[in-house]
């Protein structure tokens, strides 16, 4: 009878559902509000690599090449020179592209990182300009890919150099999840390539820029 008596005062006891709740229920809203947070701060990655690029494009469009043997794939003179003084030929097949250690590198290090003599994400100095990290300090030389294309625009002969279209885009540069990517393993995707189309202008770096 006692044993009867105790059992039924245990299965009565309410006393800790307080506590057993919020046990259950504290870990789940903790990740609900890590979840809500690193969405948004994904988001920023997000946003700054795509000011990134398009800075970086901006800024490419007005440099020299980032491919090598950047003239004898856009040569600026026709093969016959009674042609100089036409218009170029639009055929997007004649392209050329780089990827991280394929372009030049000086060309690729004064827009990725603001001086032709860096390899690094640096503080501003003086007499260096402002990289693509500056503004995304993620992005290295590695992650950017390059591609030139002919336009149609400019003609044979033109003393600044073929009118192309230019492709600038980010690869294998992955979002900085530190708390989800740890928990539930969203560390390794990708941010997207989002590649950014110009066209270029008069492909020579100015010196007092």
């Amino acid at each position: 009878m006692v044993g009867l008596r105790s059992h039924c005062c245990f299965w009565r006891d309410d006393r800790g559902i307080a506590l057993s709740e919020a046990l259950i229920t504290i870990p789940i809203v903790l990740l609900i509000f890590a979840a809500f947070i690193e969405f948004g701060y994904a988001m920023s990655q997000w946003n700054q690599t795509v000011k990134a690029l398009q800075y970086g494009a901006r800024l490419a469009a007005v440099s020299d090449p980032l491919v090598p043997d950047f003239a004898d794939d856009f040569p600026t003179d026709a093969d016959d020179p009674l042609n100089n003084g036409d218009a170029t030929p639009n055929d997007s097949t004649i392209s050329a592209t780089c990827t991280g250690s394929g372009c030049e590198p000086a060309s690729l290090n004064r827009i990725v990182y603001g001086s032709p003599d860096s390899q690094t994400c640096s503080a501003l100095v003086a007499g260096a300009g402002v990289g693509m990290c500056h503004i995304n300090p993620r992005i290295e030389a590695a992650n950017i890919a390059v591609t030139y294309q002919r336009s149609g625009l400019g003609y044979w002969g033109r003393p600044d150099g073929p009118v192309l279209t230019m492709r600038l885009e980010v690869r294998d540069i992955t979002f900085d999840l530190p708390i989800l990517g740890v928990l539930l393993g969203l560390d390794e995707i990708t941010i997207p390539a989002h590649p950014v189309t110009i066209t270029t202008e008069d492909l020579k770096t100015c010196s007092t820029c």
